[in-house]
């Protein structure tokens, strides 16, 4: 199923179904039948027996009721939910550590270990929400398009052969970064600032999408392509990252991962070239969809 959260008219947020180029209310389409939570996280947290409740639903309904559903055109489209924690991967992709080296003084040599930071919730914007550029801040505003894994339940000391039982689905995240914001090799205000996680534009849950080390990554600046990766290049795989993370920390409903950048960053350009007022910014994730997100100075 591919997933959102989604207004109409300044309306309230609800839970939606992507159905070819329509949402599906949930709630309303299933009333009755299945006891739809009124936000993505709940709906989350429902657990996986709710989760294939719905799913069987949904493959008992060929076509919705028309009073159920609206053009996707005709909606706004929210950040899916806003997680308890962000995680996000470092020089997670070979090409990317060689780049860092030589633009961002990281080490040459790959990391033996997942490299591992995090990001506020109040970081997370939607799909079309701006990207706050703060010229009192940063003059450095690059861009990371990442594979995203939502996770769908409690998850402590999972081994990696089991990881991939407690992933949710995926979706897609900006890591946004001013590189001139890390202070003595820590990352955190680097990357925590709010907007600098655009997160969206759906959750495309995890039996779309079994082996997700096949995946295309794009990135665009206006119209000039920048990143072009796929996730099978990883150095870290999924489940690795979660039996890592999983070892000292616990992962609970709707957190989630951000797997790391293939190469390509501003930074690691002849010149560097970074972000500014008035750029678009869109990451594509084959599968998954289009997240895109305007530069706007404060």
């Amino acid at each position: 199923m591919r997933l959102v959260t989604y207004s109409s008219a300044g309306g309230v947020r609800k839970v939606g179904l992507v159905a070819d180029m329509s949402v599906v209310d949930l709630r309303a389409a299933l009333a009755g039948l299945v006891d739809i939570p009124e936000t993505m996280m709940a709906f989350i947290a429902a657990g996986p027996e709710f989760l294939a409740q719905v799913r069987d639903e949904v493959a008992r309904t060929p076509v919705w009721a028309p009073e159920h559903c609206q053009s996707l055109d005709a909606v706004t489209l929210h950040a899916p939910l806003r997680p308890g924690k962000i995680i996000g991967i470092g020089l997670n992709y070979v090409e990317h550590v060689e780049e860092s080296s030589r633009s961002l003084d990281t080490a040459k040599d790959l990391p033996d270990r997942p490299v591992l930071f995090s990001k506020p919730g109040t970081a997370v914007v939607g799909p079309g929400e701006p990207i706050r550029h703060n010229a009192k801040l940063t003059k450095q505003l690059d861009w990371e398009c990442e594979l995203a894994v939502v996770i769908g339940r409690l998850t402590q000391g999972v081994s990696e052969e089991r990881a991939l039982d407690y992933v949710f689905g995926y979706s897609i995240m900006n890591d946004i970064s001013a590189r001139d914001q890390r202070r003595s090799g820590q990352w955190f205000y680097s990357k925590g600032q709010d907007s600098f996680a655009p997160f969206g534009p759906m959750i495309v849950t995890a039996d779309e999408i079994p082996d997700p080390h096949t995946l295309q990554l794009s990135l665009f600046v206006n119209d000039d392509q920048r990143q072009n990766g796929n996730s099978q290049h990883m150095l870290f795989k999924i489940p690795t990252l979660i039996a890592d993370i999983t070892a000292g920390v616990t992962l609970e409903p709707g957190d989630v991962i951000s797997t790391g950048s293939p190469q390509g960053v501003g930074a690691a350009m002849d010149p560097p070239t970074f972000l500014q007022p008035g750029d678009v910014v869109t990451c594509i994730i084959d599968r998954i969809g289009t997240l895109r997100n305007p530069v706007v100075a404060v």
